[in-house]
């Protein structure tokens, strides 16, 4: 070859040497997806360390080892001029990039966009035409067996440790992980195995709902609640079981229950309690739930409760309790079921006492003075004035937050006593106690609410860890919005 000839073509070694690069990162992600899959192999599922593989490794291991999309991506680098291999997060087909303009995520960059949740969704439903056509058209992405060269369990094990976060990013790889991460069994695989996240769900808006990350300190919007105005101005009480998150109320005639699954990124409506009821008490432990008292719409307290079930979507009516209570709170403390506080009788009287429920037994047995106490009310300000007890437990220690003295309590299981550990927050204040959200999450304890301002406001997240000492809160996280709570719930999946 003559030097004229060269000096005419001054790009191809550049060309060259932007291939290079590409396949030597590609056989850098093959290698370290067999390590990861020979230690996975020689492993016992349910023994595995939760740090042992990373996510990221995971996902970067799933195309380095899937040729046709590894292959499918070098074709397109190619065809474009651009020598950088792109990762798996940032990949995308049109579709979805013409969907979502700006807005695409990886595993380790954070959205700009508030609408995570709808944005996982949207990588979810885009994906679905391109996996049909790869399946037909041969792709080898959609095997049963989910991760080349492991078998289902020791796959699952290997998704099971991916953050939540990035899931929607997961499901848009192909339809087998799109399918088990709809199914749900991807979730009861980390429940099983001890892997939980914690998310904040919170209303500070009438029939809507965001949701906090405090891992990836992301915000999210859920899709909003389609409902008449009757139940968007009713009482409502809010729980999250297994993967739901459930919102009870009133429309004109009836009570109705909304349900929001975290799975389908969506709300649907329709399903009843036994004896249905509004101003209860209620935990969740795992995949069930326990609702204690309340009323019925023409006020009759109760002295029933019902278990659900989130696998089953079924209600179960469980022995009465010892007294009728509404207006009380739940936890679940020492696996057994708790019910605190609240109003009873004809006169409506603060309770002081509390009932714990063996599930094993199927029993109630009342607890006098666990109630941590109301504040010095005058004569002329009723009881229903003042908010339910806010209670959470931690490691099986249970807290509450006066509001009215601005103090951190805990229960004295020995003593059957409540001792003041610390303060509240500053700018957690509230009105009697509506409006402040306290509650467990992990080995946390979280209170969102915000200052009174006029015009708009904003909310902030505080946490405390317990077993690190006296109450130091962190401020988690702040944004513009009601600084009124109306509703929150903490769901572990």
């Amino acid at each position: 070859m003559e030097i004229d000839d060269v000096e005419d073509e001054p790009q191809q070694p550049r060309k060259c040497t932007r291939k290079l690069d590409s396949y030597n990162r590609v056989e850098m992600a093959r290698i370290s997806f067999q390590r990861q899959s020979i230690e996975a192999r020689n492993s016992v599922v349910s023994q595995m360390d939760q740090e042992s593989i990373e996510p990221l490794r995971v996902c970067e291991g799933v195309v380095g080892e899937d040729g046709a999309l590894t292959d499918q991506l070098l074709g397109e680098q190619e065809q474009e001029g651009d020598g950088d291999l792109m990762d798996v997060g940032d990949h995308q087909s049109d579709e979805q990039q013409q969907t979502k303009p700006g807005n695409v995520s990886d595993f380790g960059v954070r959205l700009s966009d508030e609408d995570r949740l709808q944005h996982d969704e949207n990588l979810m439903n885009s994906s679905e035409q391109q996996s049909e056509q790869q399946h037909h058209g041969g792709d080898s992405s959609d095997s049963g067996s989910l991760l080349p060269r492991m078998n289902r369990d020791s796959s699952i094990a290997c998704l099971s440790r991916c953050s939540r976060s990035d899931y929607g990013s997961l499901a848009s790889l192909n339809r087998s992980f799109r399918n088990i991460i709809r199914s749900g069994e991807l979730y009861q695989w980390r429940r099983l195995n001890g892997i939980m996240e914690h998310w904040i769900y919170f209303s500070c808006a009438l029939l809507e709902w965001e949701a906090y990350d405090p891992i990836r300190q992301r915000w999210m919007h859920l899709p909003r609640m389609a409902s008449n105005e009757c139940f968007m101005w009713s009482d409502k009480e809010s729980l999250a079981v297994g993967t739901e998150l459930l919102v009870f109320g009133r429309e004109l005639r009836s009570h109705v229950i909304y349900r929001y699954s975290l799975l389908t990124n969506s709300w649907t409506s329709g399903m009843r309690m036994n004896a249905p009821r509004c101003l209860f008490g209620s935990a969740s432990l795992g995949e069930i739930a326990i609702l204690a008292g309340g009323c019925v719409s023409e006020g009759h307290i109760l002295d029933s409760a019902e278990l659900y079930n989130s696998e089953t979507q079924t209600w179960e009516t469980l022995p009465n309790m010892k007294k009728p209570r509404k207006m009380c709170s739940g936890v679940f403390m020492d696996g057994k079921f708790y019910v605190i506080g609240g109003i009873g009788g004809s006169d409506s009287k603060v309770l002081t006492c509390g009932e714990e429920y063996n599930m094993q037994t199927r029993t109630w047995t009342e607890i006098p003075n666990m109630s941590p106490g109301r504040s010095s009310r005058g004569p002329e300000m009723p009881a229903t004035a003042e908010a339910p007890p806010l209670v959470a437990v931690v490691n099986d220690e249970l807290y509450a937050a006066d509001y009215a003295d601005m103090e951190v309590k805990k229960y004295d299981k020995e003593g059957k006593v409540w001792l003041t550990i610390g303060r509240l927050p500053e700018r957690a204040v509230s009105m009697n106690g509506w409006g402040l959200a306290f509650r467990a999450c992990g080995d946390k304890l979280i209170v969102i609410g915000g200052p009174r301002t006029h015009g708009e406001g904003f909310i902030e997240l505080n946490s405390w860890v317990p077993s690190e000492g006296p109450p130091h809160w962190d401020l988690l996280a702040r944004k513009r919005s009601g600084n009124f709570v109306y509703n929150c719930a903490v769901m572990g999946f």
